[in-house]
Order: C-alpha cells, then sequence, then structure tokens
C-alpha cells in the first residue's frame, strides 16, 4: 500500500484505515462481531482466557490520531491512582457501553469527553479494530478516530491524571513491541508492553497497539 512517502501522517493513517479497519458498525447494532478473538491471550501464545463467552462486558475505546508538525501521534491517558482497578495505568479513552448508547462508536466518543473534554464533534470515526477480549472480562471494540484541528482537552482528575500524546512511527514499529511477563494467580502469564521513556504502555493497551499494527500496517 502506497500512500504517499511518509508512512506516518495523519493522512496516510486514514488512508489505511478507510482501507484496512473493519467498517463502523450500524447505527442498529450494538454488539459487534467477535469472531476475531483477538486479546490478552495473543500474547500467551493463544492460551485463551478464564473467563466465560458469555459473561463478556460490552466497553469501546477511542484510538484517537493527531497530526503533530506533520507527523502522527496518538493520544493516551494515565489512568488516576486513586481508582479501584488498573489505578496508574496508561489507557485509551473509553469505557462500558451503557444503554442511552446506540453504538459502540457512541460508547467511545462518550467515555472519551466524560475523561478528557475531547468533543464528540472534533472526532471523526474512520473504523475499527477487532474486538479485543481481556481477562479481566471485558469485550471492547476499538474505534479508530481522526481529530481536527483546534481541539482542546480537560481531564477530569477523578478518573484521569494526565493526556499525553505518542508518535505514531514508534507506536507501529514492530521492534518497540516486547513480549513481557509476570507471575499472577499461580502462573506465569505473558502481555504486550511497549515502553516510551518513562511511561510504560502495557496490557490491554499495548494489546491493541498490536492490534493496530498487524491490520493497518503489517505487510
Amino acid at each position: 500500500m502506497d500512500a504517499g512517502n511518509d508512512t506516518f501522517t495523519l493522512d496516510d493513517f486514514r488512508f489505511r484505515a478507510q482501507a484496512r479497519a473493519l467498517p463502523l458498525l450500524d447505527p442498529a447494532v450494538t454488539v459487534p462481531d467477535a469472531s476475531g478473538l483477538r486479546g490478552d491471550h495473543d500474547a500467551e501464545g493463544g492460551l485463551m482466557m478464564d473467563v466465560a463467552p458469555d459473561s463478556y462486558r460490552l466497553a469501546a475505546v477511542l484510538v484517537a490520531v493527531v497530526q503533530r508538525d506533520g507527523e502522527a501521534t496518538v493520544l493516551l491517558t494515565r489512568r488516576s491512582s486513586h481508582l479501584a482497578s488498573h489505578a496508574g495505568q496508561i489507557a485509551f479513552p473509553g469505557g462500558k457501553m451503557e444503554e442511552n448508547d446506540a453504538t459502540v462508536v457512541d460508547t467511545a466518543l462518550r467515555e472519551a469527553r466524560e475523561e478528557t473534554g475531547l468533543e464528540p464533534e472534533l472526532v471523526t470515526p474512520v473504523g475499527r479494530l477487532d474486538t479485543y477480549h481481556t481477562g479481566s472480562g471485558f469485550r471492547i471494540v476499538p474505534v479508530l478516530g481522526v481529530l481536527s484541528p483546534g481541539f482542546s482537552l480537560a481531564p477530569d482528575p477523578s478518573e484521569v491524571a494526565e493526556i499525553f500524546e505518542v508518535p505514531l512511527r514508534f507506536l507501529m514499529t514492530v521492534a518497540n513491541h516486547r513480549r513481557h511477563s509476570m507471575e499472577w494467580q499461580g502462573r506465569q502469564r505473558f502481555f504486550y508492553a511497549m515502553p516510551y521513556g518513562e511511561r510504560y504502555i502495557w496490557g490491554a493497551t499495548a494489546g491493541i497497539l498490536r492490534v493496530m499494527y498487524e491490520r493497518l500496517y503489517a505487510a
């Protein structure tokens, strides 16, 4: 796929997303196809997780891409340290689907506004990635979005400690995709990690970025 000389511009990301990402859901559809079964188990060498398929909770995240000085970056957050789960971890804006959300796209945009102050009208959804299953019991739909110039952010301190950007070039370079491990519940667990400076991107966030690499950027 040849979208120009620079692979990591916003225009090239949009081109790849429109050509290779999964289509956005029909407004009448609330549950995406989960046949791909991407998820935390990818880093485990295919070992399936302990959560029964019918007990997953549906969620969505926004993978928001920004243009900075001719190069694309990805918007990420660091969760507040006092949260009951995943405190202090790096994450995409997102959360559980609610009854008033017509689609998972609505979920991703609503959660992004609640967590970061990003107004939905400044986001252009351009596709979605494979549904991602987590060992903590979520079925996450990553929604790909392009941000319009002039957006402003105001993080909700009850959920978000900081908002920052990481170059798309770094995240989509396979050499930066590490496979780390830790002991959890009596056995060794494996997961993807993408350390960036002092920030440790890992778990589901790194796993979703790995899925994005494989769908949009792998040869």
